[in-house]
């Protein structure tokens, strides 16, 4: 019987092992002039190689001299054998030609299925397998009653329309699967349905609730004035923009007009009251100008210097030399600075191409004392000494600056150091001047070293205010 590897109870004797394949011989045969014998299958396939010798002594063969052993065989097949299967648990034992009647009960011997499904599988996994695993076998549906072969049941499970689900849609509701999609569509209280106004998709019981906040949701003009089917989110633009009927403020109510009607009459009230509206809009104007000048003073004492120095730049120079020199007593101001917070305002004046007795040859530089927001808690007259300085503009790395400065006291008879009225003074009268230098540099000394650099000049004033006043 080839094809099994036997499990001997007992080493069979060495006359009965093959000597080409070293094991107990199948079918033997004997060489008849030797007596040497062999399994028929492996001397076949010796001789199939051209050598027509005995294997073991190397003498001629013949085939007509090879004969089957049949009493060698007997004994061979009464050999005492484990079955093939004693290592997966089956526990027969008996003679070596009592092994292929036992394949026939054996339960660990494999087998094919008997519906021909095409699995092979030992005898004791048959009827698990022909009961649940089988795609050959017959299997009645316990919902609709149709009987199936195990493949087709599978694919019936999960669609038998006589089924009985719960719905998808997770409202409670159970059902036969045929009648599910009726339900999910006309009947299901969480089924989805589009917004028939602005096609968002939403919960069957929500949808209501959803129109009243719509977006798309048609609604009435408040005015009454006859427009269909306005989106909700479009109400207030159409009222604002589009309504015939809405009430709308006068476009001159910023100018003080409060007439109020429909839409379509506000053209006519505006040629009505062309009269009207011109005044409004001049008072409109007038008022807007003093703020306007208002704000532009409060933005000019924000910027302004408060701790007594002032460092002034004059800018494109040479340009307003030229300009001084064609203007006779051209005055340039200094932007208003603070003595200290809460002090004198002060302003610095300049004649590029010099004042009275400098004039033509030097630059005359005054200070003047304007009226201040803190002028009624100051002691006057003004008595603080002032320093006028023109600033070296040289690099202070390569040489030490040397700028001119002027020092002096004021004088408190001088009038321009009492406290002033409130009244601007831009008279160019002598009088009206400030006090200072009218030769506090010539022009032959400025244009030394670095005072003009850049096209551009800077001249200092400084208050010297004790600290306690400044405390």
């Amino acid at each position: 019987m080839p094809g099994f590897d036997y499990k001997f109870l007992e080493k069979p004797k060495r006359r009965f092992q093959c000597p080409l394949c070293s094991k107990t011989m199948r079918e033997p045969v004997q060489v008849s002039t030797c007596g040497h014998r062999f399994c028929d299958t492996c001397l076949q396939e010796f001789l199939s190689e051209g050598v027509f010798k005995c294997p073991e002594d190397q003498l001629p063969l013949d085939y007509a001299k090879i004969y089957p052993d049949p009493e060698l065989e007997q004994q061979i097949l009464s050999l005492a054998i484990r079955c093939i299967h004693s290592e997966e648990g089956c526990r027969w034992t008996g003679q070596m030609k009592q092994l292929q009647g036992h394949f026939s009960t054996c339960a660990f011997n494999v087998i094919p299925c008997p519906n021909r499904c095409s699995a092979k599988l030992t005898r004791r996994d048959l009827p698990d397998h022909l009961q649940y695993d089988c795609v050959k076998r017959k299997v009645k549906c316990e919902f609709c009653g149709n009987e199936f072969t195990g493949e087709a049941y599978e694919n019936h499970q999960g669609i038998c329309p006589q089924e009985s689900v719960y719905c998808e849609n997770k409202c409670g509701a159970r059902m036969m699967r045929k009648l599910l999609a009726q339900h999910s569509v006309a009947d299901c209280p969480k089924r989805t349905q589009p917004c028939k106004y602005c096609g968002k998709e939403f919960v069957y019981d929500t949808i209501q609730n959803h129109q009243y906040h719509c977006p798309r949701f048609p609604v009435q003009c408040p005015n009454q004035c006859g427009t269909p089917n306005i989106a909700r989110e479009d109400l207030a633009a159409h009222v604002k923009e589009s309504c015939c009927s809405a009430l709308v403020l006068c476009p001159f109510k910023d100018a003080g007009c409060k007439h109020r009607c429909p839409k379509l009459a506000i053209s006519r009230h505006l040629d009505d009251t062309t009269k009207s509206h011109l005044t409004m809009m001049c008072s409109l104007v007038t008022r807007q100008r003093q703020e306007i000048l208002e704000l532009r003073r409060e933005l000019e004492e924000l910027s302004v210097s408060h701790d007594g120095v002032l460092i002034w730049k004059l800018a494109d120079y040479s340009r307003r030399l030229q300009e001084s020199k064609l203007r006779s007593n051209h005055e340039l101001f200094s932007p208003p600075f603070y003595s200290h917070r809460y002090g004198y305002r002060l302003q610095v004046s300049a004649f590029l191409n010099g004042n009275g007795s400098g004039e033509g040859t030097h630059l005359s530089i005054y200070i003047r004392v304007l009226p201040g927001e803190y002028d009624s808690l100051l002691e006057w007259p003004f008595s603080y000494k002032v320093t006028f300085s023109i600033l070296d503009q040289s690099d202070p790395s390569l040489s030490k600056p040397q700028h001119i400065t002027e020092t002096f006291n004021p004088d408190p008879n001088w009038k321009n150091f009492q406290k002033p009225s409130s009244t601007a003074r831009n008279s160019l009268d002598e009088s009206t001047l400030g006090f200072g230098y009218p030769k506090f540099i010539s022009h032959e000394e400025i244009k030394k070293r670095n005072y003009i650099r850049d096209n551009a000049i800077f001249l200092k004033a400084s208050i010297d205010i004790p600290q306690k006043i400044i405390a």
